[in-house]
């Protein structure tokens, strides 16, 4: 009687976990495939329980629907968690007193969302710096505030069209305004995509036209106030798979005027940000700027260090 329990438990197990994974290995995984979802394969499985395997380790799946081995590209997609909203601010600020008296602020802001077939980002930018040897001497050094947002509209899985605009004001680098308005297209060559097993990538690339206003305190009067410039840019992330909660990201942006390459704008990122505590993270990351030709008196160039701690959601 025991002995047939066991077996009638037997065969229950085996035709609820009669799915194989067979991993590139050699080995094979029994279970109940559950999909897939951002390069990984979920599995149901009947020792070990939920399964998370990275798809690039995974040759083939044997199906017990299909009686046959499939690609993983054919496994369904696991059911995606739900369209939300997330975002950060991070926040750095230095005060100096005694022989030196100043203060020192950079607030940066992102908010973004990505749907079925859509994505919207956008960002906000304030950096501030004042010195002086006493509270009356005291100027301002920096003074400079941005904001910027882009809508992305994926055509296929990978290829977008996109929107955007940027409106931007430095004092100090004699800018009254620069307002630019572009579009493109951009291809999604990686998207959170598992590789080498060393952590989870995502790159892609844009090209495009912009309309450019600009508005300097001191113009070279041979200047345009209007331009129209083509408009390059690439954006990396990498979340290792060693350490959870770290990000690094680069970022480049290069826009040269349409009628002469001499004249052109170009911007730089590169940083990481890793959690602390909860949702509190620690921001750190360089930025560089070029301007071909900034106001009358000021430089080309601009590099910004920042170090701040935030708060990402």
């Amino acid at each position: 009687m025991k002995s047939l329990v066991f077996a009638v438990a037997a065969v229950a197990a085996a035709s609820l976990y009669a799915d194989r994974v067979n991993l590139k290995s050699g080995s094979v995984l029994t279970g109940k495939v559950l999909g897939v979802h951002e390069g990984v394969l979920k599995v149901e499985t009947a020792d070990f329980g939920a399964m998370d395997i990275a798809t690039n380790l995974v040759k083939n799946v044997a199906l017990d629907e299909k009686k046959e081995a499939v690609e993983v590209a054919e496994v369904k997609a696991f059911e995606k968690p739900p369209e939300t909203w997330h975002g950060s601010v991070n926040v750095a600020y230095q005060s100096t007193r005694g022989n030196t008296y100043g203060n020192s602020a950079t607030v940066l802001a992102n908010v973004n969302r990505r749907w079925e077939d859509d994505r919207f980002n956008a960002n906000f930018g304030y950096y501030y710096t004042e010195t002086g040897t006493s509270k009356d001497t005291r100027e301002k050094t920096v003074d400079r505030w941005e904001v910027e947002g882009q809508w992305d509209h994926f055509l296929a899985k990978a290829l977008y069209g996109y929107l955007n605009g940027k409106y931007e004001k430095d004092d100090i680098a004699g800018l009254d305004y620069r307002l630019r308005l572009g579009a493109g297209l951009g291809y999604q060559w990686l998207e959170k995509e598992d590789l080498f097993g060393i952590g989870k990538w995502s790159f892609n690339q844009e090209a495009g036209a912009a309309w450019i206003r600009t508005e300097y305190a001191v113009k070279d009067p041979d200047a345009d106030d209007y331009a129209a410039a083509f408009r390059y840019a690439h954006h990396l992330n990498y979340l290792p798979v060693w350490a959870e909660g770290l990000e690094f990201f680069h970022n480049f942006e290069y826009m040269p005027q349409v009628n002469d390459f001499d004249i052109f704008l170009s911007k730089a990122d590169v940083g990481f940000t890793t959690k602390i505590i909860l949702d509190f993270d620690l921001l750190a990351k360089i930025e560089w700027e070029y301007n071909s030709t900034p106001s009358i008196g000021r430089k080309k160039s601009d590099t910004r260090y920042i170090v701040g701690l935030g708060y990402k959601w």
